[in-house]
């Protein structure tokens, strides 16, 4: 039987950093021997983790959005772990237009269930999912 994994964040940001490098390193050995327990093991980030994430990087790691995206796509593309709502976020990551990442990822769990976005906002509203108020 194939185990599926969702990641938080404390785990995301030490895959997308490697800082710091002493807990970096107990998260690689400690996928790595889930992974030799488990080589099916599947391991997913949600939209929220992502969010989080991306906001942290810039805070915390003072690196712009571009980067911040770059990382994340960089992790999310390793074969260790994939975004839990697939493809649909790897077109968010890589859109340099219209409303940004954290607009087009509360977009994207909307509409994964069939629910339709209403939003005030001009340019999340062009988003195929979502209506203008």
């Amino acid at each position: 039987m194939t185990h599926r994994y969702g990641i938080d964040t404390s785990i995301f940001i030490r895959l997308l950093t490697g800082d710091p490098q002493t807990d970096y390193e107990k998260t690689v050995k400690r996928f790595e021997a889930r992974l030799e327990k488990e080589p099916q093991a599947e391991f997913f980030v949600s939209n929220q983790v992502i969010g989080e994430a991306y906001i942290a990087l810039q805070h915390h790691y003072k690196i712009t959005k571009t980067e911040a995206k770059s990382a994340i796509i960089s992790v999310l593309s390793s074969g260790l772990c994939s975004p839990v709502n697939g493809a649909s976020v790897m077109e968010a990551l890589h859109a340099n237009h219209g409303c940004g990442l954290i607009d087009r990822l509360i977009a994207d769990d909307y509409a994964k269930d069939g629910i339709a976005l209403l939003t005030n906002d001009q340019k999340m509203s062009r988003l195929p999912s979502a209506q203008k108020l």
